[in-house]
């Protein structure tokens, strides 16, 4: 009888494994745990979900030693196969062998005739329509940089407006750092702040963000001291007409003006109605493309021609 279901990756944001490993964990109304924890040798029959080509060597050898001492004591579900020595000593080892298509079963019946072809049902993991709502608020950055201070504060000027809102969050990662606990914790805080208003998007292309920004009634990004005008993340919602709210200080870009072509966090006492949200926003346009364009960056780069 399975008792856990045993997974290498367990972020179901960033692994397609772990999403179905989650969703397989509710149906069976059994815990998930990571191969390499300390807590699965208190299992007496895992299920181990996996492909091996995710784990780094040092992994693969592990789960080589534990599985055969471990032999019969659990059972595998194949998303993969490659033939390596340690898989095929996994399927070996292994007290039962389930195989996610048929590609697989017909690879694998002459070493494990008792082989059992499966296949994976779709993973939507939280299958929800939008709520239309009168206020929308986009919000994208770095997923390590979430400021969940300035967003309690955003929840009570949203709750002030007395309008129905959502909070659509999209995000994008720094080249070598990952998509780690961290962030899960802080989108629980956000979805616990704006009490399951939060409607999370995953990493959008550039197609999907400027739609986003030209639909939304909001644009909110939040930093560690303020806003700085090396922040494409604002710049590009200020060229789109986007009526940024975000935190200001002494070296934000120069011409900023809170209530005038920004909202400023830390100074408002309440959103503006949508005509004035709407000047804002034109105001934002006018000074991102006058002084904060591409042109205005290559003119000051480009060395002056002499006649």
């Amino acid at each position: 009888m399975i008792d856990c279901i045993a997974g290498y990756h367990l972020n179901p944001l960033t692994c397609g494994i772990a999403k179905f490993n989650t969703i397989l964990s509710r149906h069976l109304e059994l815990p998930v745990v990571g191969i390499r924890a300390v807590e699965l040798g208190s299992f007496r029959q895992p299920l181990l979900s996996i492909k091996l080509s995710e784990f780094t060597p040092a992994d693969a050898a592990d789960l080589d030693m534990w599985a055969q001492a471990h032999v019969g004591g659990f059972e595998l579900f194949l998303h993969a196969f490659d033939g390596t020595p340690i898989e095929q000593r996994l399927l070996a080892a292994a007290g039962r062998v389930y195989c996610g298509n048929q590609e697989l079963a017909h690879e694998l019946s002459p070493s494990r005739p008792d082989i059992v072809e499966l296949f994976c049902p779709g993973t939507l993991l939280d299958p929800m329509r939008f709520k239309a709502t009168e206020v929308s608020v986009f919000t994208f950055g770095m997923a390590h940089k979430i400021r969940v201070a300035h967003y309690r504060k955003l929840r009570e000027l949203l709750e002030a407006t007395g309008k129905t809102y959502s909070i659509y969050t999209s995000t994008a990662l720094h080249e070598n750092t990952n998509f780690d606990g961290s962030f899960v914790v802080r989108f629980e805080e956000l979805q616990a702040i704006f009490d399951g208003r939060v409607y999370f998007m995953g990493y959008l292309s550039d197609t999907a963000v400027f739609n986003h920004l030209v639909d939304c009634t909001y644009l909110a990004a939040f930093f560690e001291k303020g806003l700085r005008a090396n922040n494409t993340t604002v710049n590009a919602a200020m060229e789109c007409g986007a009526t940024v709210i975000t935190n200001l200080d002494e070296h934000s870009p120069r011409g900023l003006v809170h209530m005038k072509n920004v909202i400023d966090i830390n100074r408002c006492d309440r959103l503006p109605d949508f005509e004035q949200a709407e000047k804002i926003g034109r105001a934002a346009r006018e000074i991102a493309h006058r002084d904060y364009g591409w042109d205005q960056l290559v003119s000051q780069l480009r060395p002056v021609v002499k006649t």
